[in-house]
């Protein structure tokens, strides 16, 4: 993707566009296929011949047999549709999100429970950097007085 938005500077979170879900469109497709029991069982006896039906780019299904969600939500799945995926693996949304977070279903839980993710430096990812120092004046930079003014 390389229209860059002020959204994209968020950590952790991957917000789901009219860009992102065109890129996504066969991955979601994919899963909504999920929702028959027949695709299911096709899908269950053999992951890549299914995915074949589906004109998914190769990083798509490499995420989708890898489970990565986070991948596959770069990629333009979006969680909604991807829940067909790991419930048919027979997962919950909580384990999911605690796979995302690299976190185990306990803690995921606890964390949740105890109200959630501080936003203290979880606003920006600009909050992150660290402050650039100021460039070192050169003898040919003008000096100012305490207005501001330049001196000569």
């Amino acid at each position: 993707m390389d229209t860059r938005h002020d959204y994209d500077d968020i950590p952790g979170t991957t917000v789901f566009d009219a860009e992102r879900a065109r890129r996504g469109y066969h991955l979601n497709m994919f899963c909504m296929a999920l929702m028959k029991a027949e695709n299911r069982a096709a899908f269950k006896a053999d992951e890549a011949a299914f995915l074949e039906r589906f004109p998914m780019t190769a990083q798509q299904r490499q995420a989708v047999l890898a489970r990565d969600w986070n991948r596959m939500i770069e990629l333009g799945g979006n969680i909604y549709f991807l829940a067909k995926v790991f419930s048919t693996d027979g997962h919950s949304f909580q384990y999911t999100a605690a796979q995302m977070t690299g976190m185990s279903q306990q803690d995921y839980a606890q964390m949740m429970l105890a109200g959630g993710r501080s936003p203290a430096g979880n606003r920006s990812k600009s909050e992150w950097q660290q402050p650039q120092q100021p460039a070192p004046h050169s003898q040919e930079s003008p000096r100012h007085d305490a207005t501001g003014q330049g001196r000569g």
